[in-house]
């Protein structure tokens, strides 16, 4: 996706007129999770998710993979410098977030720039699709295990207005997106953000993808 399309989704507002700032959702998206984390058992790692592939270890991986390739290069240094993080897997993920925020919160991080998948991007507006990666991942972990994760619905909609915009049609390739689907009639709002993301909502809030 060219660029220019991710820098105009980063900088919409939300309904009250202000920015919108993928660092402060961040903030508030990575507790979030951290209360589901914190309480998975070591029965549910292999527990199947909503994201393709993903085992509930596989999205704790993918997530500390991330996290930790990206966090050097938003203070200036170079992507994926740092080793691998060693250790028991929940704590490698709160490390990897902790470096993430962190990060991200340094000196001139969101004047630079980053290269990601879809091109060279601001870094502004990399913590915006983190943001939303994270969210739905978050959901991804809940319906997993069964733990209860309820982000503010004020929170979403910033996050859903900005995936709207930055998800292209070339970009639903079963890999990175898969095909929107179809939310149910009484939908959360969150729900209708993971449907717009390719994940499919049951009858039961359980979740496969397509």
């Amino acid at each position: 996706m060219e660029s220019t399309k991710v820098n105009a989704a980063a900088t919409r507002t939300n309904n009250q007129g202000g920015p919108v700032d993928g660092v402060q959702q961040l903030d508030e998206i990575i507790p979030l999770i951290e209360t589901v984390v914190d309480k998975i058992r070591p029965d549910q790692l292999d527990n199947p998710t909503a994201c393709a592939a993903f085992t509930v270890t596989g999205v704790l991986e993918h997530m500390i993979g991330g996290a930790t390739h990206f966090s050097p290069a938003f203070r200036g240094g170079v992507a994926g410098s740092v080793a691998p993080l060693e250790g028991d897997l929940t704590d490698r993920w709160r490390r990897a977030m902790a470096e993430l925020l962190s990060s991200l919160h340094s000196p001139g991080a969101q004047d630079r720039t980053v290269t990601a998948p879809f091109g060279e991007v601001p870094v502004s507006a990399f913590a915006r699709y983190t943001a939303f990666d994270g969210l739905v991942h978050g959901w991804d972990l809940s319906r997993a295990t069964g733990l209860p994760y309820e982000p503010p619905d004020g929170l979403v909609a910033q996050v859903d207005a900005f995936a709207r915009q930055f998800v292209q049609p070339a970009m639903r390739d079963g890999d990175t997106f898969a095909v929107e689907t179809e939310a149910p009639r009484h939908a959360s709002p969150l729900e209708q953000l993971v449907a717009f993301s390719g994940r499919e909502i049951t009858d039961n809030s359980k979740a496969t993808e397509k």
